[in-house]
């Protein structure tokens, strides 16, 4: 998949999934993108057709499973997809909740684990059985640095995350020999919606296109994970290796996101 022909992008509305579909557009290329804001997902889908892209773009939520499912049959009949990037994703301050009074509230919590691991199912799953009868196709699924600790303040999104990591690392052997590629994306702070809302330091902080790039490059090389930025991933890496008894105090510390 050096050079994927037709390509379905999740939450390709703003952040990582805006620049990826930018990064990816190119005169002739199909892109097939999907959002939950309108106003935002027709600019993207604009922007890529002026540097030459072919774009359909739909108004869709992930966890509508017959609507996505619908959406992305219909368009693999038209041009076989190469590559889905399973993008979309909410966190604590993008998805509701009262986390300055009482953490993560269950109806937050709930959302949250929802979209961010339904929302790759119901994204992957209409493809896998015809990419594996193709014997061609490649699944790129959004996790994150959250996903090697469940860290206080956002233990839903981090429970998500680790999820979607588990589950992609998982799905990538049970694919492997059939055709079909499976990667893992696990970015640290991106600037986005989704940071724009935190108030407290994001060390490494990244430009999505920036972010695009270093993906683009992970899925043409089929890395199985692709973790960056280097420090923060040695970072999140330890605290999921060391005992919670070494790190529960010290992560209780940390700044929450409201």
């Amino acid at each position: 998949m050096q050079s994927p022909n037709s390509i379905l992008i999740t939450g390709a509305s703003s952040g990582i999934g805006e620049a990826l579909a930018l990064a990816y557009a190119v005169r002739g290329r199909q892109l097939w993108l999907t959002g939950r804001d309108s106003a935002r997902l027709d600019a993207v889908a604009d922007a890529a057709r002026a540097k030459g892209a072919r774009v359909t773009a739909a108004t869709l939520d992930v966890l509508d499973r017959q609507a996505l499912a619908d959406w992305i049959i219909a368009a693999d009949n038209g041009v076989p997809i190469d590559l889905a990037i399973a993008n979309a994703g909410i966190s604590g301050g993008t998805g509701g909740g009262d986390a300055a009074t009482s953490g993560e509230t269950e109806e937050q919590a709930r959302r949250i684990l929802a979209v961010n691991i339904e929302g790759v199912l119901n994204t992957l799953h209409p493809l896998i059985p015809r990419m594996v009868a193709r014997k061609r196709g490649q699944l790129a699924l959004m996790s994150s640095l959250a996903a090697f600790r469940g860290m206080p303040g956002a233990p839903a999104y981090c429970a998500s995350k680790a999820a979607v990591r588990s589950y992609g690392e998982g799905l990538r052997g049970e694919l492997m020999g059939k055709g079909v590629q499976v990667n893992v994306i696990c970015p640290g702070f991106v600037r986005s919606r989704m940071t724009a809302v935190n108030s407290f330091p994001m060390p490494f902080l990244m430009d999505a296109d920036k972010a695009a790039r270093i993906v683009v490059a992970g899925l043409a090389a089929n890395r199985a994970r692709i973790a960056f930025p280097w420090p923060t991933y040695a970072v999140s890496w330890l605290l999921g290796v060391l005992p919670p008894g070494l790190t529960d105090a010290l992560l209780a510390q940390a700044p929450r996101k409201v």
